[in-house]
């Protein structure tokens, strides 16, 4: 009975270390980390208007406020922090922001 238990906890093991998350390039995490950097400098946002012949006028805005820009973190310190928890090294280049 206790082999069989070991059995299934090593073949579970074995699936979940098998769900881990492909490596990320340098070039891919400094561009997603620069996207998380940019909403720690400030609210994000956008404004839709249009019109069609079937409904009519519609709209919507949509406004984007990131833990990050709550806790009054810096954006360069979000910068390489998440480049360095994507691939395990320092950024390749410093980040493009506004």
């Amino acid at each position: 009975m206790v082999v069989k238990r070991i059995s299934c906890f090593l073949s579970a093991l074995v699936v979940v270390s098998a769900c881990e998350a492909p490596p990320v390039s340098p070039e891919r995490a400094a561009q997603i980390c620069e996207e998380r950097a940019r909403a720690a400098q400030g609210p994000t946002g956008g404004v839709t208007v249009g019109t069609n012949s079937n409904t009519g006028a519609f709209g919507s805005v949509e406004i984007g406020i990131s833990s990050d820009l709550l806790a009054g973190r810096d954006p360069l310190e979000v910068y390489s922090e998440c480049v360095f928890d994507r691939t395990g090294a320092a950024p390749v280049r410093p980040p493009v922001l506004r």
